[in-house]
């Protein structure tokens, strides 16, 4: 591995060119050197963080439900993405819309990683990680904002926490809001459900929201 290639994940880029070095650095695997690479990666990055220059540190962890991609700014976890989201359209948002400057690496995001293994191992029950919440705003920051008062195993319908923000009518605009949840999991908007008892949608899909439903619940 050479270093100019790593030099693609730290140069400015747009678009289409961007993703790509990023998808490439996200999908290596053993075979391909991952030890020396990773050394780089670290050395890298270390550099980003003393100079200021790493915006966004990403990577994938994995899950029962298929690879998340996380991302994290140095304010706190700015995204969590399912696969069916396509990656590769999430790091082109984050590119347009948080910073370009973005670097496949372990730093900041071990610790997401971490937290996010030992929920689905069914060993937390609470996440002790700062969120970044600038891809949400208006009403909808304020109802992602009010998910993490949501306990681990309970569920609260779309009218409750509409009411609960003092806007009982805005019952569409909280469902809008979590289907737009930049942070799922993390934030949890698989506990929000409708009235009538069924799960309602969700951004990893229905199939994702009720096993995550019978995770907590079995706990």
């Amino acid at each position: 591995m050479t270093t100019e290639r790593m030099t693609d994940h730290t140069t400015r880029r747009d678009g289409p060119e961007l993703v790509a070095a990023l998808r490439a650095a996200l999908g290596r695997d053993d075979a391909t050197g991952t030890a020396p690479f990773e050394r780089l990666v670290g050395t890298l990055a270390d550099r980003a963080v003393a100079d200021g220059s790493l915006d966004v540190a990403v990577r994938t962890v994995g899950s029962p439900f298929g690879d998340l991609l996380v991302a994290v700014t140095s304010l706190g976890v700015v995204r969590v993405a399912f696969a069916r989201e396509d990656h590769d359209a999430v790091l082109g948002d984050l590119a347009r819309r948080v910073s370009p400057r973005i670097l496949v690496t372990p730093r900041r995001t071990d610790e997401v990683a971490r937290e996010l293994d030992e929920y689905f191992a069914g060993r937390r029950r609470s996440f002790d990680l700062a969120v970044d919440l600038r891809l949400a705003g208006g009403f909808r920051r304020r109802v992602v904002e009010r998910l993490g008062s949501i306990p681990y195993g309970a569920t609260e319908t779309y009218g409750s926490l509409a009411a609960a923000l003092d806007n009982p009518r805005a019952v569409r605009a909280v469902g809008s809001a979590c289907a737009h949840n930049p942070v799922p999991v993390i934030l949890p908007c698989h506990r929000v459900v409708r009235a009538d008892g069924t799960i309602g949608a969700y951004l990893g899909g229905t199939d994702v929201k009720e096993a995550l439903l019978r995770l907590e619940s079995a706990a």
